[in-house]
């Protein structure tokens, strides 16, 4: 198996919860969402790199050392992606956004392409791949498979939830791309839901369903 973050601590820990409730309404879930992925920010960037620069304080000179946040790229995978994307641009406002547009086909489940728009240069960049949810795997690996095509200096993978599965399947397909999620759930159902999971991610976000 690839390397797993799983990322349990406290407060993403109780807000995963909360955010599994079937009565939460539409604007409590954005909220939770957007709560989530700005705490789960911190650790999937611990090791972005930094470069040294001068500052002046008020009393001396000094220096100290800040990230380059135009080299990385936030890939939101439409259209639920969207939702985290927010709260990590909250952490890094300096990011660079790109889209995948995927749907799911509901018969066989495989990932269907309808929109692809990225920065340029991507060889320059680190890309971190945004999708609430890791189930199938099929729309994570397609989307990893098309941003290698682009070349970009590393790809990482950040959901809210996945299962056995969904790791298995990027795991096969893309060992190299490490995987943070804020749960492990047991299983994926004959529908290809997430169980206990959360419903559709998408659904509950812009409440269309």
């Amino acid at each position: 198996m690839g390397t797993v973050h799983h990322i349990d601590h406290p407060l993403v820990q109780h807000k995963i919860s909360l955010l599994r409730r079937k009565d939460l309404s539409t604007s409590s879930f954005r909220r939770l969402v957007d709560e989530i992925s700005t705490l789960m920010a911190y650790e999937v960037l611990r090791d972005m790199p930094l470069h040294e620069i001068d500052i002046e304080t008020p009393l001396e000179h000094t220096t100290g050392w800040v990230i380059d946040g135009k080299k990385l790229v936030f890939v939101a995978i439409l259209r639920a992606g969207t939702g985290i994307l927010d709260g990590m641009l909250t952490v890094v406002p300096g990011a660079r956004v790109g889209h995948i547009g995927l749907y799911r086909d509901p018969k066989t489940h495989v990932a269907v392409e309808y929109y692809f728009k990225l920065p340029a240069d991507l060889r320059e960049r680190d890309v971190v791949v945004l999708d609430p949810l890791l189930a199938t795997g099929n729309s994570a690996v397609a989307a990893v498979e098309r941003l290698k095509e682009s070349g970009p200096k590393s790809i990482k993978f950040v959901c809210l939830l996945t299962c056995p599965e969904g790791l298995a399947a990027m795991d096969a397909a893309h060992p190299d791309v490490p995987i943070y999620t804020a749960a492990i759930d047991r299983e994926l159902d004959e529908d290809g839901y997430i169980r206990p999971g959360l419903g559709d991610a998408g659904d509950r976000f812009f409440g269309t369903k």
